[in-house]
């Protein structure tokens, strides 16, 4: 199957690493412009510099603090003006802070609320209009396994990922008479900059400790980031044109609820 998106235009939270960045690549080698926002200005510029060096397309590199509704809004209209309409949106920005419940103050509550659901409530409120009008549109949240099967200890990562899974099916089945497809997904354990920044802080060899983590995983071993966007590549084509309201695990089988 030749998975095309030509004549798209994606916008990318976090799009400066990781998924974010494996993603813009994916999408731009599909053949899609890619603006991509995330609050490190030197990484942007860098990831901008490899698409373009890869693909053919407008690439669009802006920064900006996601959990700010300011920079938000200028970012998002700064990527119209430069490609001109939003086809696909990922909402992919966010950690995976977590701590025991009682320590959890209100300020870090609010702090994750920002950064991982009210960027994609603002984002969405922002995209669909144009989405609707064209009649054409995705939207992909990214959020983590920790959504559908809990574990404790996971606050407030997890209680935000699963307001993040309910906002999923309500703009679905908004977006559905418009021909806007939502749908989420879900990571496990996958390599990224996080895990790297973390093994490096603490002075521990990666690929011992990847092999670790995969011995938890059924198919024994951490996914790749370039696995994650080709799904998520997928989702935003006419390829997945039938696919809407639903959430995918990209977990190597480790989640317990389908």
């Amino acid at each position: 199957m030749d998975v095309r998106l030509d004549g798209r235009a994606a916008l990318i939270t976090g799009g400066s690493k990781g998924l974010g960045a494996a993603m813009a690549r994916r999408f731009a080698e599909a053949g899609a412009d890619v603006a991509i926002l995330a609050r490190g200005a030197g990484a942007l510029a860098e990831t901008e510099r490899q698409i373009r060096q890869a693909a053919q397309v407008r690439v669009v590199a802006i920064p900006c603090d996601v959990a700010k509704a300011v920079e938000l809004e200028r970012a998002w209209r700064e990527a119209l003006r430069q490609l001109g309409k939003i086809d696909i949106l990922v909402n992919n920005a966010g950690t995976s802070r977590t701590a025991k419940f009682e320590d959890i103050t209100d300020a870090v509550w609010q702090e994750d609320f920002d950064l991982k659901l009210f960027a994609a409530i603002r984002l969405a409120r922002l995209a669909l209009p144009g989405m609707k009008e064209r009649r054409w549109g995705r939207i992909i949240n990214v959020l983590n396994i920790g959504a559908k099967a809990p574990r404790p200890g996971s606050a407030p990562t997890a209680v935000t990922r699963a307001a993040g899974l309910a906002l999923t099916k309500v703009l679905a089945g908004e977006g559905a008479p418009f021909n806007v497809l939502v749908n989420a997904l879900h990571v496990g354990l996958i390599a990224s900059n996080q895990h790297h920044a973390r093994f490096e802080a603490k002075g521990l060899d990666e690929a011992a400790e990847y092999a670790e983590m995969g011995k938890r995983i059924p198919l024994g071993r951490v996914g790749e980031a370039g696995e994650f966007a080709n799904l998520a590549c997928f989702l935003a084509s006419d390829a997945g044109s039938y696919v809407t309201g639903t959430s995918i695990n990209v977990d190597g089988g480790m989640s317990p609820v389908v």
